[in-house]
């Protein structure tokens, strides 16, 4: 499919992208082999393969919960560099 100039700056504008007329050949050049390969794609025949949940074989290995032991909320900020009213203290990272 060829990517006419008029479909090429309404994408560049829809993309807030801006290139001049040489830059702009190659990108229409470059989108319309991209749209080549997908209809390339859509002609390839699936009807009879199962959908991927993953591009990966491998399989996670998981655990079940356990509870271990429980802190209290002093416990839990007995170690905190800084506290305030029962809570962690930190600094902030916005302004």
């Amino acid at each position: 499919m060829k990517i006419d100039q008029e479909t090429l700056q309404k994408i560049a504008h829809l993309a807030r992208l801006n290139f001049d007329a040489q830059t702009g050949e190659k990108m229409s050049a470059d989108l319309s082999q991209v749209l080549d390969w997908v209809a390339q794609l859509q002609e390839i025949d699936t009807q009879n393969v199962a959908p991927l949940t993953s591009m990966s074989s491998e399989i996670n290995v998981l655990r079940e919960d356990q509870v271990g032991v429980q802190l209290t909320q002093e416990q839990a900020l007995k170690n905190a560099p800084k506290q305030e009213n029962g809570f962690f203290s930190v600094p902030k990272v916005m302004e």
